[in-house]
């Protein structure tokens, strides 16, 4: 027992280790961010796409731009390629400290095709995203002139001059602020060939912000007093609706199950002959195996899996490590501590599978990988697909897939079998304070509420309630462009969410149980992770109503990784649910002398 806790406290050690390792690697960079004046500073555009798509990303030069000689793209990292940055050298020169007054980048005839690939990405609302010494740049390619009614009446211009102001203190980039000039536009309204003159100017200026806080200029938008008080007021909302309801049942509770030990103590003394009722009558079957357990035992070590994830992303970001524009260090977190965490679901699964007298470990083990991995690995082929069929900067590259194939085959795959055979091994017995009875007693029919779907719906109503709020906050950071870096409120907002939900499990299960309805074990797990159920739900709402995401592409992307992740809420808190509900049903039986 000794060797096996040791076990497990060195894989954490390892796990923090790498983690705190890979967190410092995050703020470094090739260089040391100091310049010397006339050195070239490293400028590179990222990608362009329509502004209400954020999915849907292409090249900087999948449009006619012009082109430095040699287009060099830049080394990335795993988290940079998925999340479809695509860095390339950038056609200006911003040379430390060196002003440029209206510099022609170069001169060249747009083709009646290039002409119109411009006007649809400036009727779509194109923007463009570049870095400069890992600072963004963002700005719109062109405008649209919708002065008249009648769409073919619009007027559609392309910005041809680029404005660059630049803020230094010393040595060190602190912001850097493109603009386009509007005075500067090219008539890109007909099919005809036109001839355009591209420009940039620079201007450098003098500031007293340290180099450190150079990136708090983007995290600010999300700290703004009036997104402060949303956010707090969405807290208090939460807690208030909680304390309420959560209290109220709390105090139901209580007083039934007080009454029920007073009544059940009271009968054993009373009448030992007298038929028994309620949650009592059921002490032989309470504790029956549930049907399918190779099934449920994998959806349990799935979900301790993804809860253990879900608390190391938490602790990273509170420590600071996903700042503003992080390029992809939050899907490469994401990619390396499910890696790590593997052996969680292996053993977790494993071990209660073993302790529900299951015989065929390896097939719950098999059960257990894929379960979250395989609608996951479906849902990317498709979109990946969809991705190649639009030449997105979506699409991931060959290279990445085999690395993530080498990161599944050689450090998930065998931590997941290593967790599986220390839980098969660690010949734990599922502890049930009553015995259970050869033959299970039948379930008297019950009202249409008390059925699955119905308790469901209530179950996961409340935990949602506590929580849509700051969804929105996040649907606008991940589908948006809106910056998030309030970790703190979303953590205490999770925390709610845990707590909610292991309480409205436990309640519904006792009224199943007092109904004389023994067949708790899946319900828990359903109910708890019903509110996976409702955030889709939010997720259709928030397309048709907060957002203007269009196209098949951008729809695929949404609704197909959000199924995802909803899927991954759904095993987590239906984890929650069901360990809370299996610690209050061991408790109320204990409490009681049963034959």
């Amino acid at each position: 027992m000794v060797r096996k806790s040791a076990m497990g406290c060195g894989y954490y050690v390892v796990v923090v280790l790498f983690l705190l390792i890979g967190g410092t690697k995050v703020r470094s960079d090739s260089s040391d961010h100091r310049y010397k004046s006339g050195e070239e500073v490293p400028l590179y555009a990222n990608k362009v796409g329509p502004f209400h798509n954020p999915s849907e990303t292409y090249r900087y030069f999948d449009l006619p731009f012009c082109s430095p000689g040699h287009v060099k793209d830049k080394t990335e990292a795993l988290g940079e390629v998925l999340n479809g940055d695509r860095l390339v050298t950038a056609p200006y020169k911003l040379d430390f400290l060196s002003d440029r007054e209206t510099e022609v980048v170069c001169k060249k005839t747009l083709s009646k095709e290039e002409v119109a690939r411009f006007r649809d990405a400036v009727a779509k609302d194109y923007y463009f995203q570049m870095f400069y010494d890992d600072l963004p740049i963002w700005g719109f390619i062109g405008k649209t002139d919708k002065e008249g009614k009648d769409p073919s009446d619009y007027k559609y211009y392309l910005f041809k001059h680029l404005h660059f102001d630049i803020h230094r203190n010393k040595d060190r980039v602190i912001e850097v602020n493109a603009r386009t000039d509007p005075n500067a536009l090219v008539d890109i309204t007909e099919d005809k060939e036109v001839d355009v003159e591209f420009m940039y100017s620079v201007k450098w200026k003098e500031t007293e912000i340290p180099f450190e806080k150079r990136m708090e200029k983007y995290s600010q938008t999300s700290a703004l007093p009036h997104h402060l008080e949303i956010h707090w007021f969405s807290i208090i909302n939460s807690c208030v609706t909680v304390l309420l309801l959560t209290g109220f049942l709390a105090t139901i509770l209580m007083r039934v199950l007080k009454n029920d030990f007073v009544k059940y103590a009271h009968d054993e003394e009373a009448a030992d002959d007298q038929e028994e009722t309620g949650w009592k009558y059921i002490h032989g079957d309470v504790f029956r195996y549930p049907k399918q357990k190779s099934l449920f035992a994998a959806a349990l070590g799935s979900g301790t899996q993804l809860f253990t994830l879900a608390i190391f992303i938490f602790i990273l970001a509170l420590v600071g490590v996903f700042y503003p524009y992080n390029r992809g260090a939050l899907f490469t977190a994401l990619v390396v501590i499910y890696a790590l965490t593997s052996g969680i679901a292996g053993y977790t699964a494993s071990s209660f599978y073993c302790q529900l007298e299951g015989k065929n470990w390896v097939r719950n083990l098999l059960l257990t990988g894929a379960l979250f991995c395989g609608p996951l690995f479906l849902t990317f082929c498709f979109l990946n697909t969809v991705a190649i069929a639009y030449h997105a900067t979506a699409a991931l590259p060959f290279g990445t897939i085999v690395v993530i194939f080498l990161i599944w085959a050689l450090v998930t795959s065998p931590l997941l079998v290593l967790g599986g055979i220390a839980g098969k091994n660690s010949k734990a017995e599922f502890q049930a304070p009553t015995r259970t009875t050869k033959y299970p007693r039948e379930i008297p029919q019950l009202p249409w509420y008390r059925g699955a779907l119905p308790q469901m719906a209530m179950a996961g109503f409340l935990p949602f309630s506590a929580i849509y709020i700051e969804l929105y906050y996040i649907f606008a950071s991940v589908w948006g462009h809106r910056i998030y870096t309030i970790y703190s409120i979303l953590f205490i907002v999770f925390i709610i969410l845990i707590i909610v939900t292991a309480f409205i499990t436990v309640a519904l299960t006792y009224f199943q149980l007092a109904a004389e309805d023994h067949e708790w074990w899946w319900r828990s797990f359903l109910c708890g992770g019903s509110t996976g159920l409702f955030i889709y739900g939010y997720c259709l709402y928030y397309y048709y109503a907060r957002s203007d995401m269009s196209g098949f592409m951008q729809t695929s992307f949404f609704f197909g990784y959000m199924a995802c992740i909803c899927y991954a809420f759904f095993l987590m808190l239906g984890t929650v649910g069901f360990r809370a509900a299996l610690f209050f049903v061991r408790h109320i039986y204990r409490s009681i002398k049963c034959e």
